[in-house]
């Protein structure tokens, strides 16, 4: 119950289960599209996601600071190309709460003479810049790890005996193929970390791709995609050893 409340007292946490809640509506929107029986569950549905969507720009007031105290920490890595990964990363993070913080403002009342669908746009094209880093540092780390992994004598016995034990495989698939998709796959397995910040990044990444109308999906496509993303959001939070660092 401790661990609970805790969880439910941190901003990213609640954040998060609205997130959660949000996806999941626009998902169950999508499979109820067809059904005119449900018209009325759709319609509260619709509402609670637009409750939740409000609600998340509200907690999501001052993040861009965050963001850039921690643009501040990652230009202090030793290692200088994960460390202007990060850096790039958080500072278009920045920019993206900011626009988003000014869509908030726009829709409340507070400014009116800003463009709501211009500052939006612009919101998604930084958090897509932001994603795209971050995926860069996974794709970096990834590489390292298996290079890591590669070098280890244990490691390449089990390779052997693996590509031994399927002979039928190594027929279809090119031998070089199946032990490069090999070690990927046990480096994931190895570092859950990595695998799960990877796929979140990969979830995400069909959102703002959807919105900017590079790489238009189904909206239920997006709302399962956010819901995965939202899922692994709430078990690295519950779950700090599964959170990737730096």
């Amino acid at each position: 119950m401790d661990a609970v409340l805790k969880f439910a007292n941190q901003s990213q946490g609640r954040d998060r289960v609205f997130r959660s809640t949000q996806y999941a509506c626009a998902l169950s929107i999508y499979l109820l599209r067809n059904k005119p029986d449900r018209k009325d569950l759709v319609a509260r549905l619709k509402s609670l996601e637009n409750n939740m969507s409000a609600g998340r720009k509200l907690l999501r007031l001052g993040n861009a600071a965050n963001s850039i105290v921690a643009a501040k920490q990652t230009m202090q890595l030793s290692d200088r190309l994960l460390g202007l990964c990060l850096t790039v990363a958080n500072i278009n993070r920045a920019l993206y709460f900011i626009c988003d913080n000014a869509v908030w403002a726009k829709n409340v009342g507070l400014i009116r003479s800003i463009n709501k669908e211009r500052w939006s746009i612009n919101a998604s094209r930084y958090y897509l810049f932001s994603l795209v880093m971050n995926l860069t540092r996974d794709l970096y780390v990834i590489l390292q790890l298996m290079q890591k992994k590669g070098r280890d004598n244990r490691f390449k016995s089990r390779m052997n005996q693996h590509l031994s034990d399927c002979p039928e495989v190594a027929e279809a698939v090119i031998p070089e193929l199946d032990a490069l998709i090999f070690l990927l796959l046990e480096t994931l397995r190895s570092e859950p970390t990595v695998a799960l910040d990877t796929v979140k990044n990969i979830c995400d990444l069909f959102i703002p791709l959807d919105r900017l109308g590079i790489y238009k999906s189904s909206a239920g496509v997006v709302g399962f995609c956010g819901l995965i993303s939202s899922l692994i959001g709430i078990l690295t939070l519950a779950r700090p050893t599964l959170r990737i660092k730096p």
